[in-house]
């Protein structure tokens, strides 16, 4: 396959990759402390968003109070998104120019213009070790000539980013790769992109509900082009079997609200897939929610348990599930990066979907996808 495993040498941390990076979007992931998520997640990296910092409590203010790592107290790796997502996140709310994105906060109203040189300039405020590319995000389904001004204004826009930045020597920042769905548009901002010869690489505009079988493809098609010298990072992706998938296609970095989200539901990730802690079969079920796992949660507590916050004790069954989930993704990212350097890879593969899939129907996008990378699947 392309799996590889790697070191990021961060100026906070040796960051082990492949990686699932949780999402703390203000400096905290909801209901979690960043000690759990060093201590049970082993969480090599951490993000913030760079609109909601800057929003509250504002760039300076972090900076003030001695930069991300010291305002949260987290001291291992740290990554900004650039404030581009909320294009589409707030796409009632922006207005994209050349200039920059204009924003209209939700909270009380007010107008906020978010360009390049603003966006890095925050980002330098806050003092996360990797920060991210102001880029024109649409969204994954959009087609049509939006699609192609969006993937060039990404590449002027790179080049504002590359001119603003004021702490090259202490913060990364990473390109995004833009083009929608077109495999030549995805391979032209890709090889524009490495002209730039930057710290690392982040493949973007997708997970935003196209069919899986085009996301792969789109995937494959930027890993193939990126360099081997350096990291990438698949953008909003955290379903476990689109994490495995993806570090066959040469991914290092993933990020996604997925695992605290889908918890504040009461569910939970396992190895089958997904565990509903809210149904009724699960009010005298003693057993840990993965007994395979070692994370705290799983050593602690019950199913029964669980289930019997959640309607009543709603918060505490979320941040119990959440620290599950997310200890889930890292657990399989730590799983895979081993299996790599044991040159096992190709038999986690396929230990993992046999568990996700023990009749053998396995999604046909998965399939090939692997198939393309010389992993097989035995579907008999």
């Amino acid at each position: 396959s392309k799996a590889r495993c790697s070191v990021l040498h961060l100026p906070h941390h040796a960051a082990k990759a492949p990686m699932f990076m949780p999402v703390g979007t203000q400096a905290t992931v909801k209901g979690i402390m960043p000690r759990q998520l060093l201590e049970d997640a082993d969480a090599q990296v951490v993000l913030a968003n760079t609109y909601h910092l800057a929003l509250r409590p504002g760039g300076d203010v972090v900076d003030a109070l001695g930069g991300l790592h010291t305002f949260m107290n987290w001291p291992r790796g740290t990554l900004t998104d650039s404030g581009g997502f909320q294009m589409v996140s707030l796409l009632q709310f922006s207005e994209v120019t050349e200039e920059g994105v204009r924003f209209q906060s939700p909270v009380d109203g007010t107008q906020m213009l978010l360009t390049p040189e603003r966006s890095i300039q925050i980002q330098n405020q806050i003092g996360a070790d990797i920060i991210m590319a102001l880029d024109d995000v649409v969204s994954s389904t959009t087609t049509g000539p939006r699609v192609r001004e969006a993937m060039h204004r990404t590449l002027r826009w790179i080049d504002r980013c590359v001119s603003a930045h004021a702490k090259p020597h202490c913060q990364n920042l990473f390109g995004i790769v833009q083009g929608g769905l077109d495999p030549d548009m995805r391979k032209e901002c890709t090889h524009e992109l490495v002209k730039r010869n930057l710290p690392g690489y982040a493949i973007g505009g997708l997970s935003g509900g196209e069919e899986k079988d085009k996301f792969w493809r789109m995937v494959s098609i930027c890993t193939d082009e990126l360099p081997r010298n350096k990291p990438r990072y698949c953008m909003g992706v955290g379903y476990p079997l689109d994490l495995v998938v993806c570090v066959a296609l040469g991914v290092d970095m993933f990020d996604c609200v997925y695992p605290a989200r889908t918890a504040r539901f009461g569910t939970a990730l396992v190895p089958s897939g997904l565990l509903k802690l809210r149904s009724s079969g699960m009010a005298t079920d003693s057993r840990a929610i993965d007994e395979t796992c070692s994370c705290y949660v799983c050593a602690h507590y019950s199913r029964a348990y669980i289930h019997a916050l959640a309607p009543r004790e709603a918060t505490v069954a979320a941040q119990l599930i959440t620290l599950h989930n997310i200890c889930y993704l890292t657990n399989l990212m730590r799983r895979a990066r081993e299996a790599i350097q044991r040159d096992e890879f190709v038999d986690f593969v396929r230990s993992f979907m046999l568990d996700l899939h023990p009749t053998r129907q396995y999604p046909a996008w998965a399939s090939q996808a692997l198939a393309s990378v010389g992993i097989t699947l035995d579907s008999s």
